[in-house]
């Protein structure tokens, strides 16, 4: 209680690192990893959701399905139903890289009638592929369990696959473009950023914390922090302050991987903000940054001062 009575009236706050980050933000490497038909490793997030959506839906129409006959005087026979259900699902997941292979192409064409031709024809290759690989799984398990499958082919039968599977083709594929899409907009972002090595790279955030509000402030904007008592003092470029609870060493230990390193027994600075440095014959020296402000230093910190090369005045 005597410190809190005592204390400066000023901001305190404790100081948050920004923990959010992980790896779904970063934007994964161009290219792919080699595996089956160029799926990359970020290409199985995608693929596994839309399996577990193919299959939600397989088990409900299904259940549905048998339901439905039960209501209607016929058998549930609810087996039956999964069975086709699920041999038609899992013929539509391995044609699904045909369906990535037609979204990146039609991606790196331009034109409207060329972009319609490759969705035509991988929709034909789409429905052709499950229509028959649906057809055999079925023949071949019902053979091994002693019975047939008749899928009676005509014309109607055909176009009721058909229809089916042109709504499972645009979902599919509909969600493969908005993937595609949000990672050619990290490609293009990252590709910026090479061809200008001089922008510089979006700097870490740190959170300074008071109760309930918080305060988020980019470390390159820290001009020197120091020690006040039970309190650590921040400056800031914009000649703003925050007074927080803590110990210079903690402050030190969190901030030294953006170069903010001790100067002083009390005092920490930040070298990218140095725009020159006055040694003087003591040992001692003090630091001009780039807004004008000084701060002094010690000579047992010196050789912090040192990877300022060309900026360190000479001795």
């Amino acid at each position: 209680m005597a410190d809190t009575e005592n204390a400066p009236r000023a901001e305190r706050v404790e100081p948050v690192w920004d923990q959010d980050r992980n790896t779904r933000d970063e934007g994964s490497r161009p290219g792919t990893s080699g595996g089956l038909f160029g799926i990359s490793t970020g290409d199985w997030t995608m693929f596994g959701a839309i399996a577990a959506v193919a299959f939600a839906i397989g088990i409900v129409n299904a259940l549905s399905g048998a339901q439905d006959a039960a209501w209607r005087g016929d058998s549930y026979d609810v087996g039956r139903r999964l069975f086709w259900e699920m041999s038609s699902i899992a013929v539509v997941l391995l044609t699904v890289p045909l369906l990535v292979l037609a979204v990146r192409r039609m991606h790196r064409s331009s034109g409207l009638v060329v972009r319609l031709g490759i969705a035509a024809l991988a929709l034909l290759g789409f429905s052709t592929l499950h229509i028959t690989g649906m057809v055999w799984i079925r023949k071949f398990v019902l053979w091994l369990a002693g019975g047939a499958y008749d899928f009676h082919l005509s014309f109607a039968t055909i176009s009721y696959e058909f229809r089916k599977d042109v709504v499972a083709a645009l979902l599919i594929g509909g969600t493969i473009w908005l993937f595609e899409s949000r990672r050619e907009l990290k490609r293009a972002a990252l590709a910026a950023k090479a061809a200008d090595p001089r922008q510089p790279p979006v700097p870490d955030l740190i959170w300074l914390r008071d109760g309930t509000s918080r305060v988020r402030l980019a470390p390159r904007d820290i001009i020197w922090v120091a020690s006040a008592g039970n309190y650590i003092e921040y400056s800031l470029t914009d000649g703003s302050q925050h007074l927080i609870r803590g110990t210079l060493a903690m402050a030190e230990s969190e901030l030294s991987r953006f170069a903010i390193v001790r100067v002083h027994r009390t005092k920490l600075a930040n070298l990218d903000r140095v725009s020159g440095v006055d040694l003087k014959p003591s040992g001692d020296f003090e630091l001009t940054f780039d807004n004008g402000q000084t701060l002094q230093g010690s000579r047992r910190y010196r050789p912090a001062v040192a990877s300022l090369g060309g900026r360190t005045a000479p001795m």
